[in-house]
């Protein structure tokens, strides 16, 4: 008897926690906001610069005129009312609480960020998450600038040289399509691009003042190297499994690919899993 009494309760049981579930809906959208961000230049003179954006669109250029950043935010979430936080000559602008949990499901989300950057000396950091950004960082002076986001469409580009030295440009993303151009302007010391499945372009055009090095690895993705003849490059391909494409002007010895000019050298080294690589002007 009580054997066929416990799956009587057993579907019972299912049935009622079953009854009493809420599934969590999709927030419901609020009014359209636009915040006004002024953030003034750190009293150093120079600026630790990190932006923490979660879905949307980002659009960064120079501009600012006395400020170190300017521009506009606007939203139709509350939760994600962007905060802006300092120590010293540390700023970071984030969205809400600055974790990308306070992003839930909303339907129509609006989540766009205008900024323009000053001209005091900036390592900048842009941390997000599944967006499009648009980044004019010409003319600015960038001592830094370090990449990290998710799945992505962004075009980065530098269509003025970079008035400061910067060590190391980092970027790592997940499986995006990330264009980055004007690179010789950039005037960095090293590139360091990681990034999963994706379309990927660096174009180096630009004016190379000084020895660069640039290290790139990827998943199964397509990789498009634009480096303008009369540069000097040595491209080293780690990975036997790309399919490497290189046009006119190339010579190969073994996994280096060499392009003959002159002034500062280029080294690049490349490991990609299957993919594409197309060496290109």
């Amino acid at each position: 008897m009580n054997k066929k009494i416990i799956p009587i309760l057993l579907a019972v049981f299912l049935v009622t926690t079953a009854c009493g579930f809420t599934i969590p809906r999709r927030a419901a959208p609020e009014p359209e906001t636009t915040d006004k961000i002024s953030v003034p230049v750190p009293s150093s003179g120079k600026a630790r610069l990190t932006l923490a954006f979660g879905a949307g669109e980002m659009n960064l250029s120079a501009g600012a005129a006395d400020s170190l950043v300017e521009g506009e935010a606007t939203y139709n979430y509350s939760k994600i009312k962007p905060v802006v936080k300092t120590d010293g000559d540390s700023v970071r602008i984030q969205s809400g609480d600055g974790s990308f949990n306070a992003f839930p499901g909303v339907n129509n989300l609006v989540n766009r960020w205008d900024l323009k950057l000053g001209a005091a000396p900036t390592d900048l950091t842009i941390e997000a998450g599944a967006y499009t950004g648009n980044f004019e960082l010409g003319g600015l002076a960038l001592t830094g600038l370090t990449v990290k986001d998710g799945a992505s469409t962004v075009d980065l580009n530098f269509g003025a040289p970079n008035k400061a030295e910067m060590s190391i440009l980092r970027y790592e993303t997940g499986a995006s399509t990330v264009k980055m151009t004007g690179l010789g302007n950039a005037n960095f010391n090293t590139l360091i691009f990681s990034g999963g499945a994706g379309d990927y372009t660096l174009d180096f055009s630009g004016d190379m003042q000084r020895p660069a090095t640039a290290t790139i690895e990827a998943g199964l993705c397509n990789v498009i190297l634009v480096i303008p003849e009369g540069v000097h490059a040595a491209v080293t391909v780690e990975s036997g499994a790309a399919n490497v494409n290189a046009g006119t002007g190339w010579s190969q010895s073994g996994k280096v690919y060499t392009q003959e000019g002159e002034g500062s050298t280029l080294t690049v080294i490349v490991n990609i899993g299957a993919g594409n690589l197309t060496l290109t002007k």
